[in-house]
């Protein structure tokens, strides 16, 4: 039996409006009067502007003719003499970034000669050929197209909305998934887009208590059953070309699972409706690298008086193992003026992750490494934001300025460091090569560090205390995890995670009625809450109260429909009350849905026994150790059945693997002397 216990993650990614912007080769400087838009200008635009400014792109105007920049160029030279346009925040030199989007010194002198010179158009023929723009899917034809269930309508006025949208994902089998494109409809109207992945249904519950379409929300928190962080910036905004993830990097997607869609929409003046489409592409190899966010953060530190001009906050984290960096996402809001994140290495350096001298909410983005950058354990990551709230500060959204304290508001403010780190399987390990191999525990051990410091800046935090709770106890560590449960408890009185969460670990720690105890707690306060019917149920099914349990296993199926280990349960309850019919049919059904479940096959064969099914039985006893090689129990029910069947030679060696895997399994060894003995 195992008991459904979760962690709260909580992933923020504010991902907003950029261009596409490369580096062109800089070329020899020309007199003012030689530079001509077709010669010179054009490429510049059509390569680094046009692919958000054109028809149809979410610019605010076209720059793919002459006449077109021509009308503009006086603005086109202030915004790229301030390096406002192209929209590129990092510093140079502070981290080497994918697709780094900066004009070079001398693209931005060409322009500035164009316009002294009389911004001369020049030959038709060194006009280069116009850009062409993909509508819909950049990446081609999805494996799979959803959409919203629903389509929302954004009303015609008011402040920003940020919005949650929950897309059942149609997949009878785990898939694995490399790169998702969303489409949001009506682009000007969507700042970002981004999504989270819920393999929980949670979402589900917060979307029916919201009355509109999708639930309300900038943070959302997804209380998962097993951990399983997430590991993926899965993000839009206009502008950017979709990202797929490089071989061994694609994430799993299992049946049942939800996409949840976080979307940032701006009023345009009048009703608008969105229905955006999210197109999956898949792979067909599992991943072999696991990636996790680590968040560096201080928002419980700020607290901004009007008039301050550099208010700071810090944040530092040390590394309990080596990993790789493959990218950073900072975030602020409007009063957000410079960010860095740094690491001090164990021999005393300096390593830049990123620096933003002059922060802007509306051209954030997500950073990708040109290559991996390997920090040792030991490593101190550190972050450092300043803000500023006076009246000097032009994107301060408050006149007079007004004290800004942390929140999810756009008018309060943050200070995040998102990392996305591969941690590697041997401690000590050097060089640039990133592992390949899976890293669950390592994560855990990040996870459980994270949560330790957490602590260290918020003594009382709950999803700190929980998240422990739940990493102690994946590890074994039961009294450990009761107590982070109990202190997640305190600061949360009635938290119906927490409840479920403890209950598990009491039942671990061999006192199953008090177990009871905090699940009919969780029950009393949110009595649809799957997890708590499905570990109460079973924890009545192994008192031998079969009936009591029905009651909780159905509720399970009553809230969660495919939920596979709610049928089994239920066919080993109806087994215990002599019904096989009921029996076999609830095991049936649980293997349409997990088909490769080892125990439900060997459960299923069971029953099928008892009905005298025997040829059905054996195939599913096969099936079992097919899928379980090492079950002791499978091989002498199997081999009892091969013998009752008169195919003694085969049963026998299937008494001697059970006794051989299990020397202390007395049925086996009787059954193996019998067997030898009809055999002389």
């Amino acid at each position: 039996m195992i008991s459904r216990v979760g962690f709260i993650t909580v992933l923020f990614i504010c991902a907003c409006v950029i261009s596409i912007c490369l580096f062109l080769s800089s070329r020899p400087t020309r007199s003012a009067a030689a530079v001509t838009f077709n010669t010179d200008i054009a490429p510049i635009i059509f390569t680094n502007c046009a692919a958000c400014h054109h028809p149809g792109g979410s610019g605010p105007f076209s720059l793919l003719g002459y006449q077109d920049v021509k009308k503009r160029a006086k603005q086109i030279a202030l915004v790229t003499e301030s390096r406002y346009m192209p929209p590129w925040l990092p510093e140079p030199g502070y981290g080497q970034f994918a697709g780094a989007r900066r004009l070079s010194d001398e693209q931005i002198r060409v322009i500035q000669q164009w316009i002294a010179g009389g911004m001369l158009e020049g030959s038709p023929a060194d006009l280069p050929s116009l850009p062409e723009f993909k509508e819909g899917w950049q990446l081609g034809e999805p494996d799979l197209i959803v959409k919203m269930p629903q389509p929302y309508s954004l009303p015609a006025g008011g402040t920003d909305v940020f919005r949650n949208f929950v897309i059942p994902i149609p997949v009878p089998k785990t898939r694995y998934v490399r790169a998702i494109e969303i489409l949001p409809g009506n682009k000007k109207l969507v700042h970002h887009a981004n999504i989270l992945i819920d393999r929980t249904q949670a979402s589900r519950r917060s979307d029916e208590q919201d009355p509109g379409v999708g639930f309300s929300g900038m943070d959302v928190a997804i209380e998962s059953e097993r951990f399983d962080p997430d590991s993926h910036f899965l993000f839009w905004k206009p502008g950017t070309v979709p990202w797929a993830e490089p071989e061994g990097l694609a994430w799993r997607l299992d049946r049942g699972t939800d996409l949840v869609l976080n979307m940032h929409l701006q009023p345009s003046g009048k009703p608008e409706v969105i229905q955006a489409a999210v197109g999956l592409y898949y792979s067909d190899q599992p991943p072999t690298r696991y990636p996790m966010l680590l968040q560096l953060e201080r928002d419980g530190a700020i607290d901004i008086p009007p008039g301050k001009k550099d208010f700071v906050i810090t944040d530092d984290f040390t590394l309990p193992v080596d990993v790789d960096v493959l990218g950073v996402y900072p975030h602020a809001h409007y009063l957000g003026k410079e960010l860095e994140g740094f690491v001090k290495l164990p021999d005393g350096t300096k390593q830049w992750l990123i620096r933003i001298r002059n922060w802007d909410i509306n051209w954030q983005a997500v950073y990708r490494y040109e290559k991996p950058i390997f920090l040792p354990k030991g490593s101190v990551i550190s972050m450092r934001y300043s803000y500023d709230n006076s009246a000097d500060n032009p994107r301060n959204p408050s006149r007079p300025p007004k004290r800004v304290v942390a929140g999810n508001k756009s008018t309060d403010e943050m200070g995040h460091l998102w990392i996305q780190v591969l941690p590697r399987t041997q401690p000590g390990a050097t060089g640039a090569t990133v592992a390949t191999v899976a890293t669950t525990d390592l994560r855990i051990v990040l996870q459980k560090e994270l949560m330790q410091q957490r602590l260290r800046k918020y003594p009382s935090d709950f999803t700190a205390h929980f998240n422990l709770g739940a990493a102690e106890q994946s590890e074994g560590k039961i009294v450990e995890a009761i107590e982070h449960y109990r202190l997640a408890l305190r600061a949360k009185p009635g938290d119906v995670a927490a409840l479920n969460g403890l209950g598990v670990a009491l039942l671990n720690s061999g006192k199953p009625e008090e177990a009871i105890v905090y699940y009919r707690q969780a029950l009393s306060r949110k009595p649809d809450y799957a997890d708590a019917h499905y570990n109460l149920g079973n924890l009545l099914l192994a008192q031998n109260r079969p009936e009591e349990a029905i009651k909780h296993l159905r509720e399970v199926l009553r809230l969660q429909p495919e939920d596979a280990g709610a049928y089994n349960s239920l066919g080993s309850a109806f087994g215990m009350q002599g019904d096989s019919t009921q029996a076999a049919n609830y095991f049936e059904q649980s293997l349409r849905l997990d088909p490769d479940n080892a125990d439900v096959h060997s459960n299923l064969a069971q029953v099928l026994a008892t009905q005298g099914k025997l040829t059905q039985a054996i195939f599913h006893y096969e099936e079992s150790l097919r899928l379980d090689p090492d079950n002791a129990d499978a091989h002498n029910e199997l081999g009892v059945l091969l013998a009752n069947q008169g195919k003694l030679a085969q049963a026998l060696v299937h008494f001697e693997q059970a006794v051989r895997l299990n020397p202390a399994h007395a049925n086996a060894q009787e059954n193996l002397k019998r067997a030898r003995q009809r055999l002389k």
